[in-house]
């Protein structure tokens, strides 16, 4: 059975994003601040990348799913080359905006949140009978903060595992609230993204979806 929508990205928008995704994962694997950190922030790119490819045939995504996956594929990369606490565009940010602290891990929350609504979305409109409305609104919502919380479970295990080893990891930057702020960060990244684009994503999937 096959999944057709109205609107996939073309052949050479896939083989770009693939291009960048694929050469910013290899290019940050050749010499990681810290390798271990690396592999548990690639890991879900390494995952992604055979999945999307081998499903496509039949499940091919809408163009601004395929965007928002690579955008958020190379937030993660990004985070792991250098560890998230001292990640180079984090600085950047940094100073742009007087924070106090490197706020890549804020960014990747907020990813965690914007980019996972869209998915979640296309998911449940296309591999389930539930339609556009307020129950689809707070599934998708649902879904992003328990991955939320099921990613805080495994820094939480990794900081039993590893200990000390797993703090660049964990990236709280000696803030006693991090897990809070990293759940609400995703929350409201997923708010604002079914805000922005509800409305493109539905003329992407086409009336039947």
């Amino acid at each position: 059975m096959t999944f057709p929508i109205a609107a996939p990205p073309t052949r050479p928008e896939r083989i770009l994003l693939l291009a960048l995704v694929v050469g910013a994962l290899i290019y940050s694997g050749i010499a990681p601040k810290d390798r271990m950190t690396w592999f548990m922030e690639v890991v879900w790119v390494i995952a992604a990348l055979p999945l999307i490819y081998f499903a496509w045939p039949r499940f091919p995504l809408t163009r601004l799913l395929c965007w928002l996956l690579a955008a958020h594929a190379l937030v993660l990369i990004h985070g792991g080359a250098y560890t998230y606490a001292e990640t180079p565009l984090g600085f950047w940010l940094r100073d742009l905006f007087h924070f106090e602290r490197n706020p890549w891990d804020r960014v990747g929350h907020v990813m965690q949140g914007f980019v996972p609504a869209i998915l979640a979305r296309e998911l449940l409109l296309r591999l389930t009978p539930l339609r556009r409305g307020g129950w689809l609104v707070y599934l998708v919502l649902a879904a992003c903060l328990s991955f939320s919380a099921f990613f805080e479970l495994i820094e939480w295990w990794a900081a039993l595992a590893f200990g000390a080893d797993a703090d660049a990891f964990l990236a709280t930057q000696g803030d006693q609230w991090d897990t809070q702020w990293d759940m609400f960060l995703c929350l409201m990244g997923a708010i604002v993204s079914l805000l922005v684009w509800s409305r493109l994503h539905d003329r992407q999937l086409g009336p039947a979806s």
